[in-house]
């Protein structure tokens, strides 16, 4: 082996956490990440559970989609949830988030990380907790 390969092998990074298979890496990477973030913010235990089923919305189509749901008590022990839809197996499809209070269906879908031209594991967590912070759910607001 030459010496340029052997420096070239050295010098090769491993690939990053976002080039995993979808699930494997929603799995293995972003659910223990969002539930570390969620912990360190004080909002307690939160239930993660990533599945394939139909949106949650009213009158939307029954196709099942990936998606990952997180339910807790919130104030005054009112249920409630968020769901992170991906439209396609892949971080970097189209993604869209719901969230409903009291055990309600969502009555919105909103698009989700449209305008990232990457996406990484912080930017989904960041971007997951800045939805949970706009609806008052984080405490300090």
């Amino acid at each position: 082996m030459t010496e340029a390969k052997a420096s070239a092998e050295k010098k090769a990074k491993p690939p990053a956490v976002e080039e995993k298979p979808f699930t494997e890496f929603i799995k293995q990477d972003f659910l223990p990440a969002l539930q570390s973030a969620l912990g360190k913010i004080g909002l307690g235990q939160v239930a993660l559970d990533f599945n394939q089923q139909p949106l949650a919305i009213p009158g939307a189509d029954n196709t099942a989609y990936w998606q990952v749901q997180g339910t807790w008590n919130g104030d005054r022990q009112i249920p409630k949830q968020f769901n992170l839809y991906f439209f396609q197996e892949d971080i970097k499809g189209p993604k869209g988030f719901a969230y409903s209070v009291d055990n309600r269906p969502p009555s919105t879908l909103e698009s989700f990380m449209i305008d990232e031209r990457r996406v990484t594991l912080d930017l989904m967590v960041l971007y997951t907790l800045q939805r949970l912070n706009g609806q008052k759910w984080l405490g300090g607001n």
